[in-house]
């Protein structure tokens, strides 16, 4: 069992690198750990429409071949992060944007309010801004259609 997460990083890192390198694309992968998250960063480059994909479809599927081959070599420490040229980044930013208007709307109205079916990874910023905001936040429904109703805290 490798159980350094020091390892798992540097694992991590150069099989993305080598990854990536299949497309023409030799980089340095910025690579960082964050509890038990390794974080892995592909800078801007001519590729970025490519490694993002349609909706982050292309990333996703890089994240996880990268968190697959961790586990498949023993590392303990196999959650990973990926992305390129900051797209989650600057998606959780404008989500949480978007979110502050809702949950504005929902304080003002208080009514409750159904979003739009939306991935685990954007589900959690809005929980996040949510609870930092003093509104109660829960998830509904299923599969694809999973999605997120905001409601007023005395709700």
């Amino acid at each position: 069992m490798n159980d350094s997460i020091d390892d798992a990083v540097a694992y991590g890192k150069k099989y993305l690198e080598d990854l990536v390198s299949f497309f023409g694309l030799n980089t340095d992968v910025e690579a960082s750990c964050d509890e038990e998250v390794i974080q892995l960063n592909v800078p801007s480059t001519n590729l970025n429409g490519f490694l993002i994909g349609q909706h982050g479809d292309n990333m996703r599927s890089l994240q996880y071949l990268t968190s697959t081959a961790l586990k498949n070599n023993g590392y303990e420490h196999n959650r990973v992060n990926v992305d390129v040229a900051d797209y989650k980044k600057q998606r959780a930013e404008r989500l949480r944007e978007k979110a502050a208007e809702w949950m504005t709307t929902v304080k003002t109205s208080g009514e409750p309010m159904d979003l739009e079916p939306m991935n685990a990874a954007d589900r959690r910023v809005i929980h996040q801004l949510a609870a930092e905001l003093g509104l109660v936040s829960e998830s509904a429904g299923d599969g694809r259609e999973r999605h997120i109703v905001l409601k007023p805290a005395d709700s």
